[in-house]
């Protein structure tokens, strides 16, 4: 049997489960999750292999429309994946009205690349409901694979994994059989350091932080990191510090045992907070931070 690989770009609106999909396709936590709208900043790379395949998924930034330089930067990812893919898996879910986002629907249906619709989030509708759903789809995107699936529950993966492979071109692979990600370790680091300050923050607080790791520094029996959490404020500061350091410290000991769990290794984690002020909007920094 031919050899099988090509790149499935995962695309969608924000909060449709894009990175719980691919996660969960992968089989390894790459993507943050939580329950906040631009939770994904960068495109995320996720390879799986087979002894006659190779699928490289990638995680992109909900679609959204720029308020801040750091947006436009995080739609450049979107485009990016609407031209090298082999196939774009659209994401939306039971709660979306379908075809609510019509520029980037439209571009990817004239764009010629083979798409498969996933209809995420099946646990929280009935029957009749999906099957409108799924219609409605069926219809906008005509000979495009219309799966419904839970990835919380996984429910259905294997059906999309299958569909998903059917598609893949032949070609040899593109990454070595043992590589995961194209990402490295000092980004998993400060992805797992956002996803808590994500989690523990309200309102504004955080989508005005951005994560540096300054150090990270391999030893033996430990891994040594620093970490600066920039702020765009003053009065930012010192809520992600908050009274006495209880905050900040919260956010570092959650961070620390995500770290240890995912690098299998202890971890000592330093945290500073710095105010770098309007960063979203300074293209030297967003370009510092990878966004360019």
């Amino acid at each position: 049997m031919a050899h099988r690989s090509g790149f499935v770009n995962i695309v969608g609106n924000p909060n449709v489960g894009k990175s719980t999909l691919m996660n969960a396709l992968v089989g390894e936590k790459l993507s943050i999750i939580t329950s906040k709208a631009q939770t994904t900043r960068h495109r995320i790379m996720g390879i799986v292999n087979g002894d006659d395949f190779q699928i490289v998924y990638s995680d992109t930034p909900g679609i959204l429309e720029p308020r801040y330089s750091l947006h436009e930067a995080m739609m450049s990812f979107v485009n990016r994946a609407l031209a090298d893919a082999d196939i774009i898996l659209y994401v939306t879910d039971v709660t979306e009205r379908p075809l609510a986002e019509k520029e980037y629907s439209g571009r990817i249906r004239s764009s010629g690349i083979p798409v498969i619709i996933a209809v995420n989030k099946i646990d929280l509708s009935d029957q009749p409901a999906l099957e409108k759903i799924v219609g409605a789809w069926m219809t906008a995107f005509p000979g495009s694979p219309v799966i419904p699936v839970s990835a919380t529950e996984g429910f259905n993966l294997q059906t999309l994994f299958d569909t998903i492979l059917r598609r893949l071109p032949e070609g040899e692979a593109y990454f070595p059989p043992d590589q995961l990600t194209d990402k490295f370790e000092r980004f998993f680091a400060s992805e797992i350091l956002r996803e808590k300050i994500l989690k523990n923050y309200k309102e504004e607080v955080p989508y005005s932080v951005e994560i540096e790791i300054e150090s990270f520094r391999e030893e033996p029996q430990i891994i040594k990191i620093g970490a600066v959490i920039h702020v765009a404020r003053e009065s930012q500061k010192g809520i992600i510090i908050g009274h006495r350091g209880a905050m900040l410290k919260k956010v570092g000991t959650e961070a620390r045992r995500d770290m240890e769990d995912f690098f299998g290794r202890k971890v000592f984690l330093e945290l500073f907070v710095k105010v770098t002020k309007e960063w979203r909007d300074k293209p030297a920094i967003l370009k510092r931070f990878g966004y360019r």
